[in-house]
């Protein structure tokens, strides 16, 4: 009978101090914080934002914009200068192949909704893409009015022009398709870069292109579903040790707000331990389902106290003031 009062005193010490080593090695109490902004992530530049009621994967979203607040459409050349001059420190743009061997910097996997075209975007060449109307389709009103109409003929820019139009600013570029030919396409497009060009883009979209486009260029940071659950389910069963995965280096982490506590360490000393292994971590709104952004003051509210991670937004001319002052 002793023998098991001393064993359980004993186990019941060892939880006690476990307990307390998890707990001080993960809170971020002891963490040093740094008093500079959060990385801002501007979502397609300065773009028309929508409402997200009902919202599906066939959703025309620009038949379902609010009124807008500023000129710009997105995905073009005049809204990510406008994005960075608000304060964006990175841009997500989508990009599609073309016809041509080029990709286009437009969202859609077919024309109609937001351009004057028809069919599959990737079915055109850039000359073709670059003829069209690209605010033809957006509306705030049901179709009264369409307030972009005939103001976006010529601005679907090529990837080539957007790089070369921004030669030292950094961007997230997502492949919108899951086809490993298009990875290894985007990383012959980008192979002629330099090695400090490379080091200012991040890349993203499915699993099968983006292992295509790490293969081909594997200094190139990148993030798809794949990569991610490999870093953040090793982390998640053993990250309470201070140990960081090997497949978290030189990666970049979404972390939809709803999950962000259950990450050891968060989110200080999370943050910290991604950045010393060259990862960036960027918190996005609610469950993360349809690119959620922190877009509003009240939206920033929910933000930790003295955030110094990445943050994704749609309203980068809202949020940008609020975080940057």
């Amino acid at each position: 009978m002793k023998k098991i009062k001393r064993f359980i005193k004993r186990f019941v010490l060892f939880l006690f101090i476990l307990v307390v080593f998890m707990y001080v090695n993960n809170t971020s109490l002891f963490t040093k914080t740094t008093d500079e902004a959060p990385l801002l992530l501007a979502h397609r530049g300065m773009a028309q934002t929508f409402h997200m009621e009902g919202i599906t994967g066939d959703t025309c979203t620009a038949e379902r914009i609010y009124e807008p607040e500023h000129p710009y459409l997105e995905n073009t050349i005049p809204s990510m200068e406008a994005a960075f001059e608000a304060g964006a420190d990175i841009i997500e743009f989508d990009v599609q192949p073309t016809k041509d061997g080029q990709f286009a910097v437009f969202h859609d996997w077919t024309l109609e909704c937001r351009t004057d075209g028809k069919g599959v975007t990737r079915e055109h060449t850039m000359q073709e893409l670059k003829s069209l109307d690209i605010g033809y389709g957006y509306t705030a009103d049901n179709g009264k009015t369409y307030p972009f109409r005939g103001k976006g003929v010529g601005f679907m820019p090529s990837l080539e022009e957007v790089l070369s139009y921004f030669p030292d600013e950094s961007f997230l570029i997502h492949i919108k398709s899951d086809d490993p030919a298009e990875g290894k396409q985007l990383a012959h497009t980008l192979s002629t870069l330099s090695k400090e060009r490379l080091s200012q883009l991040t890349v993203y979209g499915g699993d099968q292109p983006i292992q295509a486009l790490k293969e081909s260029l594997p200094e190139l940071r990148v993030m798809s579903m794949a990569t991610m659950k490999s870093c953040m389910l090793p982390y998640i069963a053993v990250g309470w040790t201070g140990y960081v995965p090997d497949a978290c280096q030189n990666t970049q982490i979404h972390i939809p707000e709803t999950y962000a506590s259950w990450m050891w360490g968060w989110p200080d000393k999370f943050i910290k331990r991604l950045e010393n292994v060259d990862t960036r971590v960027f918190i996005v709104a609610g469950d993360g389902g349809w690119s959620e952004g922190f877009d509003t003051a009240e939206d920033v509210k929910r933000l930790p106290s003295n955030y110094s991670g990445g943050v994704w937004t749609n309203r980068i001319d809202v949020v940008a003031p609020i975080l940057q002052q």
